[in-house]
Order: structure tokens, then sequence, then C-alpha cells
């Protein structure tokens, strides 16, 4: 059944945060929805948000709380009222959403991979000894250190451009960002190279963009459901039931990726210590329908091998 459709009149609110790259990802929604229905972009207002992980850049998000941070205004929003329909980085997604909210819809995924930001060095495996690095994330940080102790990992907090002018302000000789993020704000040739997940296995849900609306709202179901992407949902139920398994937040270092090869999916997941001491890791196929309790014993695998404290450790 066709949803009643938005007009410029009476239009779809989409909630976003203010950074140049969730408007991006707003401005990606918008043009799908617009295409997928025949309607002029005006039929949807672009609603922005300022989160708490937004207004506090000098402390880390650990300290702060975690993921929901760049979600919970926008959510309280959302059950409010105030906008009908949210669009969020999936790699910054709580695993459980709010009571009264749904998050089934996902665009295409982009690029999985980190990038190596540097203008002086090519590759990660180039860093002399030594080297300052900056990073916010607790997983790159433990990547980092586990795969170079000698590194010194300095706080590196901020949107793209804000990290981008830190590095030109020389606090660190590299940094690293998302080529998902880069290649959606048309940036790509800021990296200095993009690192596979062999060498450094990206976040949960990384390149891919979640829209999460009210659970009682069939017009906005009836809509996002004709944009979805059924093998990026494929892959995310396999990775985020992996990462609830294990913890969820952005409190523990924990990457995964799952792959899709006609009908099974390849999952790869790591967890390590805070300090980069210790890094776990295993893989895993199973057929797609099969993902979700593929990605719970692969954590249930790693956690038993880890044992107790060690994301505490």
């Amino acid at each position: 059944m066709t949803p009643m459709l938005p007009t410029p009149a009476s239009p779809l609110k989409i909630g976003t945060r203010g950074s140049p790259l969730a408007l991006a990802q707003a401005h990606e929604t918008r043009a799908r929805l617009a295409a997928a229905f025949d309607l002029p972009h005006q039929a949807f207002e672009i609603v922005v948000i300022k989160t708490t992980g937004d207004r506090v850049l000098d402390r880390p998000l650990k300290e702060l709380g975690g993921k929901g941070l760049f979600t919970k205004e926008i959510e309280e929003a959302m059950l409010d009222g105030d906008i009908d329909i949210a669009v969020h980085s999936m790699k910054d997604m709580p695993v459980d959403q709010p009571a009264g909210l749904v998050l089934e819809c996902y665009l295409p995924r982009e690029d999985v991979r980190d990038a190596f930001v540097s203008a002086s060095v090519a590759r990660l495996s180039d860093l002399a000894e030594g080297a300052v690095v900056g990073t916010s994330s607790l997983r790159r940080r433990a990547q980092l250190l586990n795969f170079r102790p000698d590194l010194q990992v300095v706080e590196f907090r901020g949107n793209v451009q804000t990290r981008l002018k830190k590095l030109g302000d020389g606090v660190a000789l590299a940094t690293f960002l998302a080529m998902a993020g880069l290649n959606r704000l048309g940036m790509a040739e800021v990296a200095a190279s993009a690192i596979e997940p062999e060498e450094m296995l990206p976040a949960v849900a990384q390149g891919a963009i979640g829209i999460e609306r009210r659970g009682d709202d069939t017009r906005a179901a009836g809509l996002l459901e004709a944009i979805h992407d059924i093998p990026t949902g494929q892959r995310l139920a396999a990775e985020r039931a992996f990462l609830a398994a294990l913890d969820g937040s952005c409190e523990t270092p924990i990457g995964g990726l799952a792959e899709l090869d006609g009908g099974t999916l390849r999952l790869r997941g790591e967890i390590l210590r805070p300090d980069g001491s210790e890094r776990l890791a295993d893989a895993a196929t199973a057929p797609i329908e099969d993902g979700a309790e593929m990605g719970r014993a692969l954590a249930e695998g790693l956690r038993a091998r880890g044992g107790a404290g060690f994301f505490t450790a």
C-alpha cells in the first residue's frame, strides 16, 4: 500500500546532527526518498538537532557516557513529534533503541575501511618509531597500540574538519577517519591511504547509514521501506548481534565486519584490551538467515576466551 505522501506544505521532517557529514547523510536520505516517490526535495525538511556529543569536545566519549551522546536529543525530538525520522551513522548507534522507536532501514553501505590521514606519511606501516597519532576511537587506539606499541596516541575528537585542522596544527603526525565519510563529503583525496580490514578491522556497521522512526508511524514505515537496502541489513544483523552480545557501547574496543557471498555471510570479529596489550580474533560463516545467531555465537566464543575483566584490564 502506498503511504500518504508528504508535500512541500506538509513535509516529512528529517532529524540530523549538524556536522557536514551528518548533513550529507541527511541530504542523501532526502534525495533517495524524493526519487523513490517522484517528489520534490521540498517535500522533505531537514531539521538540525545539536547533541551532547557535538557540544562537548574536550573530553573522551568514554567519560561522557558512550554512543548515546550522539542520538539522545534526536530520539527525544522524534518521540515528542518534532521530527518524523532520524538519520544516523550506524557505527555511532547503540544496539538497543528507546521504547517506541524502530531502526530497520539502511541505505546502501559505503566503503567500510578506515582512512590513514597524514600530510607526510603514506601508510600506517610507514610511521616512524614513537610517532604521535590522534584518534578518539577506543577501537582504533587499541588496534594501533597492539600493532605498534611504540606509537604515542593522543585524543582527537571533533568532526572531520576539526580533526583535519588539528592535524594541520601539528597536534599529531597522523589521524584516522572513515573512508565512507570522506567519500560522502567528496573528500576521498584527504586519505593518504585506505587501511584494509586485514590490518585494521573496522567498527561494527562502519560505512552504513541507518534511519530511525517511531514504531507506530505507518506512513514513515512505508516511505522507508522503499529505500531500504536489504544486503546492508543482512550484514548489519550479524554485526550488531555480535556487538550486542559483547557490549554495544563506546567503552570497549571491538571490531567486526560481515561480508556477503551469495547466500552466505562471513563474519570477522575481534576484541582488544583497551591498552592494546592483547587482541583476540575469530571468524565464522553461516547462511544469511542465521546471521544474527552467528554473531552472538562468535561473540560468546571471544568472551569466553577473554575471561572476566578483559575489557577493564
